[in-house]
């Protein structure tokens, strides 16, 4: 399974509107060769650099395998149009938060797993619970890294 966006390319910079920084939407991503077999995918991206823990900044589930991509500033709604769940970020809110790194520059992971399930959990759904429910159910998946320093 291939994960990609057209703002940035792996390990590049994440360009400042989908920052703190600018307006602070989620950036578009694609991606392609999801197995037959999936009947949903998830989406988690979190920063493994921020102080004290790992911050997550978006969580989305029960994506159906068909949909091929999240386009650019998707509202910060419980349940999305093409039928993907959002779950609550580290800023206590649904949807997408963008990289705020409090200094130096940090790395964002985009996860994408194609799972052989439904999650079926409740709207705002932690990173955990995700996890947890995802256990023994993943069939493939793939990462995108992005990486931003705050420009002040």
């Amino acid at each position: 399974m291939k994960l990609a966006s057209s703002a940035f390319e792996n390990n590049g910079l994440i360009p400042a509107q989908y920052t703190c920084d600018g307006a602070d939407i989620s950036p578009p991503l694609i991606w392609d060769e999801v197995p037959r077999e999936t009947q949903s995918l998830a989406l988690i991206v979190d920063d493994p650099d921020a102080p004290g823990k790992i911050f997550v900044h978006w969580v989305v589930y029960d994506i159906p395998p068909t949909a091929g991509q999240l386009p650019e500033q998707i509202s910060s709604i419980k349940t999305l149009p093409n039928g993907g769940v959002q779950g609550k970020n580290d800023f206590g809110k649904f949807g997408y938060g963008g990289p705020c790194p409090p200094s130096g520059i940090h790395r964002y992971f985009f996860r994408l797993y194609a799972l052989d399930q439904k999650l079926r959990l409740a709207a705002g759904a932690s990173k955990n619970q995700i996890l947890a429910a995802m256990e023994g159910h993943v069939l493939a998946s793939s990462e995108l890294i992005g990486r931003y320093k705050r420009q002040r």
